[in-house]
């Protein structure tokens, strides 16, 4: 009889959720240790970690929600790993939509980037009545795609056909251990490894 494989639960950003599917298979096929996903809006996962919930690594789309939790981190363990763009899925000129749809723009870190970048182009004023927020950025680009809304910003990641953002706010990925063992360490160094770096590449992200 086989052992069970030790599993690792990784906290991470919902615009990370088809790149580290793939990332843990090959996480798993080289270490033996398999890996299980929690994939939210990275300030969901923040107030999560706060509230006591298991898990051994945590990979936020922001450095704030990390600074959040930053008294959970195990010191030494964080690191930045990835940076992305802002895009505009559906209408391309926000102002002949009607409904814009943006992750939380309170809170959830797309939707912090966009406003940013809005109040920066003078624009947030003209379109926040259209905002519609939502869960996360995957659920912004699900709005479009149904229907319900005619525009969203999102990451280029996101959707391969969005427009890409190229004068928006720097955006990154910090990734950290939040329960120490060695083979959370071993994650969060593997997501910088050559192997890691091809599969992000391969999803439009840009490792650092």
């Amino acid at each position: 009889m086989l052992a069970a494989l030790l599993t690792l639960q990784i906290h991470a950003a919902a615009s990370l959720t088809d790149v580290l599917r793939e990332i843990g298979t090959a996480f798993t096929r080289a270490t033996h240790v398999a890996v299980a996903f929690n994939f939210a809006g990275s300030s969901t996962i923040a107030r999560q970690i706060e509230s006591g919930a298991p898990g051994d690594v945590f990979i936020s789309a922001d450095e704030a929600q990390m600074d959040r939790v930053a008294k959970y981190v195990v010191p030494g363990t964080r690191r930045d790993i990835l940076s992305n763009q802002l895009a505009i899925a559906g209408e391309r000129d926000l102002l002949k939509a009607r409904r814009i749809a943006l992750a939380d723009p309170r809170a959830v870190p797309a939707g912090v980037y966009a406003r940013q970048y809005l109040e920066r182009k003078g624009l947030w004023r003209a379109l926040k009545k259209k905002v519609i927020p939502t869960e996360n950025v995957r659920a912004a680009l699900a709005a479009v795609k149904a229907g319900n809304a005619d525009s969203a910003i999102v990451y280029r990641t996101d959707d391969a056909h969005a427009f890409v953002i190229t004068d928006g706010p720097t955006i990154t990925y910090p990734a950290a251990v939040i329960r120490d063992s060695k083979e959370a360490r071993r994650f969060v160094d593997f997501l910088s490894s050559d192997a890691a770096k091809t599969i992000f590449r391969k999803y439009g992200f840009m490792p650092k």
